[in-house]
């Protein structure tokens, strides 16, 4: 008898662990990535590959309105879509329409769409949110504001936020090449909306980068920098690999993160020969400094992981950085399922070399409630999603707490779940807190949807806050309890 058959249940045959393995809750296939086809959009009929292949083309043909997606979708949509669509921009939206064609040939990618599958696509539910998406009692929490983690509060100077010891975060530009609905900066990023007027960064680029960069040089404790903006794709390239060289030349920095959500929305961005020659130096540079440098990137579902965004991928690790990682958001009716995650994130791993890093839970921005999910519901899929996926590539699901940070979702430390109020802590001091120590020691608090409360709790919340008194947009920061 082997040592595997001595631990086998009595009267349990091999083949019968076989089925009992083979039902499990979630099952690992592996599949193969296939672009979408293009052409199957009457707006693309003609398009040639090489066309589809430029970055150059791609930039200029974005959706950016209702009559560009008319064109693209000719009559496969009924005017009933761009309508709910229309409201929606006119009364919601907090972020202005921006989709390259690449990101919009992701919706319903393996078939000519309908309005049922459209309607139905989590790509399109958080790049094209429409009117009957939202939560019509609830659009935003009461303490849902405009920048929800406080960053420019935090700036040391103008687009450098300090919300940790060791790390900041610059932010370089205030544009992407695709905007999502869900966006935490839509108080900075893109243009201003019917609804919202943009905060704009006051000081021009080049001296504003100085800037940044005298800052980090008199700041010894600061060792890691996420460059993003917006999204760093945005950023002319000499003027990029000439900030990432001046980064590269102070001592004290031994991480650099490059934020950009492009590596899929715009994966041709990343492919054209002067952006990978410029990362290769930029990387060679890193390596001989001892510096890691990598990118962090923002897929949601694994139907954008296609082979645009794989080659993509792939390309900038051969350029010598350590790592590609995502970051995603975890939305409802996007990616709330522990199988959605899961797909995703043998998708990345498997075909495209990137680390699964993080789901961040969608902040507490106006209008997201439709999105957002309650920390148990996350705390529930962290629990299903572990011990399929490698330790190193296991995401973590985490809340980022106005005025404390990034937690793990399990580390709580008291939930109110009738009014969906849970309790956090902390163990520093933010850039705004240096003649405060007593703020390591306060009570940190996050709230969760109010749709997601029982019946008792959604009462508290509508006493509370009745319809006539709801100005979540303007609404004050979370409130934090000693």
């Amino acid at each position: 008898m082997t040592i595997e058959q001595n631990f086998l249940p009595t009267g349990l045959a091999g083949p019968e662990i076989g089925n009992r393995l083979a039902a499990q809750p979630y099952q690992y296939r592996r599949r193969e990535l296939v672009e979408p086809d293009w052409t199957r959009l009457p707006g693309w009929r003609d398009v040639t590959r090489s066309e589809w292949e430029s970055a150059q083309w791609q930039r200029a043909h974005c959706v950016k309105n209702l009559r560009q997606l008319r064109d693209v979708y000719g009559d496969l949509i009924p005017e009933t879509f761009y309508r709910d669509l229309e409201h929606d921009q006119a009364e919601s939206a907090t972020m202005s329409l921006l989709i390259p064609p690449q990101m919009v040939n992701t919706i319903v990618p393996g078939r000519v769409p309908d309005l049922d599958a459209v309607y139905a696509d989590p790509v399109r539910r958080y790049m094209l949110p429409v009117a009957s998406d939202r939560d019509r009692e609830w659009p935003s929490h009461p303490h849902a504001t405009r920048d929800s983690l406080h960053e420019k509060e935090m700036w040391l100077v103008e687009g450098l936020t300090q919300r940790y010891p060791t790390k900041v975060l610059a932010e370089l530009l205030a544009t992407c090449p695709q905007y999502c609905g869900h966006c935490t900066r839509m108080d900075l990023v893109g243009t201003s909306t019917i609804q919202f007027s943009k905060l704009k960064l006051e000081t021009k680029q080049p001296a504003r980068l100085d800037g940044i960069i005298d800052h980090l040089q008199r700041s010894p404790q600061i060792r890691d920098v996420v460059v993003s903006g917006g999204d760093v794709a945005n950023v002319p390239w000499r003027l990029l690999e000439d900030f990432l060289t001046r980064l590269l030349a102070i001592d004290s920095i031994r991480d650099i993160r490059l934020a950009t959500k492009a590596l899929m929305g715009l994966p041709q961005h990343w492919l054209q020969d002067d952006i990978v020659r410029g990362m290769e130096r930029v990387a060679t540079l890193a390596r001989r400094r001892g510096v890691n440098i990598a990118i962090h990137t923002h897929v949601n579902t694994a139907q954008s992981v296609t082979p645009l965004f794989a080659r993509a991928a792939k390309t900038m690790l051969e350029t010598g950085i350590r790592d590609v990682r995502n970051q995603g958001v975890l939305m409802r009716n996007v990616n709330d399922s522990p199988d959605q995650l899961l797909d995703l994130c043998f998708a990345l791993l498997d075909e495209a070399g990137v680390i699964p890093y993080y789901f961040y839970m969608c902040d507490m921005i106006p209008n997201s409630e439709h999105w957002r999910l309650a920390v148990w519901e996350a705390q529930e899929i962290q629990d299903q999603i572990m011990g399929y996926l490698p330790g190193f590539a296991t995401p973590r699901i985490v809340c980022d707490v106005p005025y404390l940070g990034k937690r793990w979702v399990h580390q709580l430390t008291g939930y109110d779940r009738t009014r969906g109020v849970s309790h956090w802590t902390k163990n520093y001091l933010t850039s705004i807190e240096a003649d405060d120590p007593a703020a390591a020691y306060r009570l940190y608090e996050y709230f969760d949807p109010i749709r997601s409360l029982p019946g008792s709790g959604q009462m508290w919340w509508r006493r509370e806050f009745p319809a006539t008194d709801r100005s979540p947009a303007m609404a004050g920061a979370p409130a934090c309890t000693s």
